[in-house]
């Protein structure tokens, strides 16, 4: 081979290293002069074309009759018609900067980067009937459309919708994350917790089980640990090994008494957890509780004003040093379960987390008192009746002989003659005492009955999850709906009192909203956690709700100064940001930061809920006949029109997507003062936060919008926000991190997208919620246990799919499993409440018998004008006889129309 033979090989091999790859992406970095050609099918298209990160070197009509200006265009010809445009001083790399050019049409503008045009996957916009493709690509519009049909693609919704229905926990569980979470105990309204930590996986957070006492999310601490916080270790059995040999759960599935089982070998320890008082029976007439103001000083996150924080000094003394402590009181029962004697281990409860810890105490083998240097007892410990002979201890036990360990250790440490006196409390009277105050509590509330035990338990448990951490004085005081380790948020407080309405629980739910009004500012305003801005609109939004379920005009009477108050704070706010140079951008749109991320903009979220918590309150207003109930529906009403002006606009500039059907959909960004989605990085910025980099798209983003009822549900550009978040933001259907931020479950549920919601939602609390206790934790990566906002939204979606209102009709089961209607199964709402009050509603399969049938029946005052109720057949069978409504066999939906108040359907098979 010659040397100049040698030379071109080498140059050749040089360019399909270096190019190749490039021109394969459609990427192009040496050709100073870029074209591209945009079609429209059927239209007569008006705009602009603009560029950044580029110039506009010529635009020329392609195809049909129009007339060009500099960069715009209009065309004249009917059919299709093109567009050409020329660009130089390009950039079509990955990253920031790229060049991005938005098509400025007077009726579908839309934007894309540059570098996405290509061949293989051209921009087709088929509900813009627009295609936007290389200018030597000469294909037309309908053969791009028929071609990229042909391939028969779907988008992850379409896959969910086409697939057979098998969703339920037992389908998703050994595909999600398993993952166990502390369990929180306690009496209810009281803030003195103890969290258990169990040696299961993710749960422990020592060496064996761990014991630390809180008072709400704030560790105890005591001079006698250095004011460090107060952990206890104890174990029973050998320690750990190899084997995952624990189960837990709940008394009855549901009560907040911690069972669990421990299988060493042929050693079976059974274990019973619970909190009741120290000389008190617990019972619904024992005074219980903490002050609202006291327990949210020591929550996660808390805020106060100035006068707060008076108000707080004054009661903080006598709630901190209580006649009577909280105890937890734990028994467990050993057995040899072999055939030849076998030793049972017990370790009574010491201080720390490790063996290396060193705390000054002594273990007392005559009383069985656990006590630290100060003179103070921390822990009383048993065997089989008597004081407990060593700290730690082996008992061989004869094949079926049983042991009893027991150890009570009180909140905070007591004196040796309350010690003596709590010795002798009774294990079994408190334990039965216990069981009886919290199943008393449950019958309080609605009764919902399910086919799926495990959705019914964890419906009823999450009640008593909300109702552990609402903290406060019983029976009539201010409430805070605590969020597991954090204070009440106007945001994430709201499943939670909800919840407590739709359940019937309207007293804790009206004193729950009493906490934001206690709270509010002088001016209005209400925050109360870690500068969260969005807490004034989200909690008018529950108050509304709350009227919507109980049309209770005494509270709002009494409440309307309040309501009016924080309306004209938000309706200020706004009118300081009617600013001439935000239009399109924010004009009339709130700023501030939604969450932890600071990001202080004109946000979707926060402006969603700030117009939906000032509409609410237009309603209430109304229904009073308060002279100031038209200002505020006209300001509302106003309002949501500046936010979809401003949401149009920056929806067309933000770049279009791929989705996995082939089509590609507009997107928008999270908040006004944004070029496009910020996942896309069309900004030299790094924002990875609470372990995804979705948070502000996804998770707070414009699907608000729909939420908060800006769009609805059912117009095009709602469609598009879940389209392109379910294919980038979601897996599994469910959003990353703390997945319930995604409001995508509630717009699946309104349109009846059955499939999609239960893959959601399934998906969802198996991976985030201990599937033996029901707990929830608040992040996918283990972050902050026992969170009732994840909790409550669990809880909300599961009344989603059971009941739903809109307008002037109410929808039942819309959203169900099929399995759930299998032959034999029943479903039972028994006294839940709506916005048309009580209802009861039942629904029996006997398809074996050739039938499925179901009652409904409400308040005949409040009654809804039209019901819908979705029976689906377990076999997809189609009815031959409907008798009650009228059938649609798309949905399987009966209508009755007009409702009387009570209605049978019958579906026969």
């Amino acid at each position: 081979m010659n040397k100049e033979t040698t030379m071109f090989t080498r140059s050749l091999l040089f360019f399909q290293v270096l190019f190749l790859p490039l021109l394969s992406l459609g990427i192009t970095t040496t050709d100073p002069l870029h074209r591209i050609r945009i079609e429209w099918k059927q239209a007569q298209p008006v705009g602009k074309i603009k560029v950044s990160n580029g110039h506009v070197k010529k635009l020329s009509i392609h195809k049909g009759r129009g007339k060009i200006s500099q960069q715009d265009y209009r065309f004249l010809s009917s059919g299709n018609n093109a567009l050409l445009i020329e660009m130089d001083s390009v950039n079509c790399d990955p990253g920031p900067g790229t060049t991005t050019v938005t098509v400025s049409d007077q009726s579908n503008a839309f934007s894309f980067f540059l570098r996405d045009v290509t061949a293989e996957y051209p921009i087709f916009l088929p509900d813009y009937g627009v295609v936007v493709l290389n200018a030597d690509d000469q294909r037309t519009y309908e053969a791009i459309e028929k071609e990229i049909i042909s391939r028969k693609l779907m988008t992850k919704i379409q896959r969910l919708t086409a697939a057979p229905e098998e969703t339920s926990f037992a389908a998703v569980e050994h595909r999600v994350r398993d993952m166990s979470v502390p369990t929180w105990l306690g009496i209810s309204r009281d803030f003195r917790i103890f969290e258990v930590a169990e040696c299961v996986p993710d749960a422990a957070r020592g060496e064996a089980n761990i014991i630390s006492p809180r008072r709400s999310a704030t560790p105890l601490v005591l001079p006698e640990t250095a004011n460090n916080p107060v952990n206890y270790l104890y174990t029973v059995g050998r320690g750990i090994g190899v084997q995952d040999n624990i189960s837990r759960r709940l008394e009855q599935g549901v009560l907040p008494i911690l069972h669990s089982t421990l299988t060493d070998d042929d050693i079976r320890y059974q274990s019973t957890t619970f909190v009741s008082l120290e000389k008190s029976a617990l019972s619904a007439e024992t005074p219980i509780g903490t002050d609202f103001l006291v327990a949210d000083s020591y929550s996660g996150g808390h805020m106060f004003t100035e006068e707060q924080k008076s108000v707080l000094d004054a009661r903080r003394e006598n709630e901190l040093n209580p006649e009577e402590e909280t105890v937890l009181y734990f028994r467990s029962e050993a057995t040899n379960t072999g055939t030849v004697p076998r030793y049972a281990w017990f370790k009574a409860p010491r201080p720390g987390t490790g063996w290396h810890h060193k705390n000054d105490y002594t273990f007392d083998a005559a009383t069985g008192f656990s006590t630290y240097a100060s003179g103070k007892v921390f822990c009383i410990s048993r065997l089989n009746g008597a004081p407990l002979q060593n700290e730690e201890i082996a008992v061989l036990l004869q094949p079926n002989e049983k042991v009893v360990f027991e150890f009570l250790v009180p909140h905070s440490p007591v004196s040796e003659e309350r010690a003596a006196k709590l010795e002798k409390q009774p294990y079994q009277q408190r334990y039965e005492e216990t069981k009886k105050f919290w199943t008393g509590k449950l019958q309080q509330a609605a009764q919902i009955r399910l086919p799926e035990k495990r959705i019914e338990e964890m419906m009823q448990a999450g009640l008593l999850h909300l109702d552990l951490v609402t903290y406060g004085k019983d029976p009539d005081g201010t409430l805070a709906p605590n969020i597991g380790v954090y204070s009440p948020i106007g945001t994430e407080s709201a499943p939670i009192i909800q919840f407590y309405n739709s359940m019937g629980r309207q007293d804790v739910a009206k004193r729950s909203l009493t906490y934001f009004l206690d709270k509010q500012h002088d001016d209005g305003f209400i925050q109360n956690f870690g500068g969260y801005m969005v807490e004034t609109g989200a909690a008018l939004w529950t108050m509304g709700e709350y009227f919507r379920y109980t049309a209770d005009k005494e509270w709002a009477r009494q409440s309307a100064p309040k309501l009016l108050k924080s309306c004209d704070f938000l309706i200020a706010w706004r009118d300081r940001n009617k600013k001439e140079e935000l239009r399109g951008r924010g004009y009339g749109m709130i700023e501030g930061k939604v969450a932890d991320p600071e990001d202080h903009f004109h946000q979707f979220m926060l402006n969603g809920y700030a117009y939906l918590g000032v509409s609410r309150v237009a309603e209430i207003l109304a229904a009073i006949g308060s002279d100031q109930a038209d200002r505020i529906r006209k300001e509302a009403a106003a309002w949501k029109s500046d936010i979809r002006e401003s949401f149009f606009n920056v929806m067309a500039l933000s770049p279009v997507v791929p989705l996995g059907d082939g089509t590609w959909c507009p997107t928008a960004p999270p908040w006004t003062e944004a070029p496009g989605l910020r996942a896309l990085y069309m900004k030299p910025e790094a924002f990875w936060s609470h372990g995804t980099v979705t948070v502000s798209d996804a998770m707070l983003g414009p699907l608000y919008l729909v939420f908060c009822e800006v769009l609805h549900v059912d117009e095009p550009a709602a469609k598009m926000l879940l389209n392109y978040n379910s294919e980038l933001f979601y897996q599994g259907n469910a959003a990353f991190s703390q997945p319930y931020y995604s409001r995508h479950n509630w717009m699946q549920a309104k349109l009846g997208m059955t499939k999609p919601f239960l893959e959601t939602y399934y998906s969802t609390f198996a991976a985030l919620a201990d599937r033996e206790t029901y707990t929830f934790w608040e992040h996918l990566y283990k972050l902050t246990p026992h969170k009732t906002h994840e909790e409550g939204w669990f809880l909300m979606e599961t009344r989603w799919m059971l009941y739903q209102e809109a307008g002037d009709t109410l929808s039942l089961f819309k959203t169900i499993p099929r399995d759930w209607m299998k032959d034999g199964e029943t479903i039972e709402l028994g006294g839940v409440q709506s916005y048309f009050g009580k209802l009861n509603v039942k629904a029996t399969s006997h398809v074996n018998s050739g039938f499925i049938e179901a009652s409904v029946e409400s308040d005949a005052s409040r009654k809804p004008d039209v019901v819908t109720i979705r029976l689906p057949h377990p076999e997809h069978k189609e009815p031959v006889n409907v008798e009650g409504g009228v059938y649609d066999r798309e949905t399987e939906t009966v209508t009755i129309s007009p409702f009387t108040g009570k209605s049978t359907v019958v579906i026969q098979y």
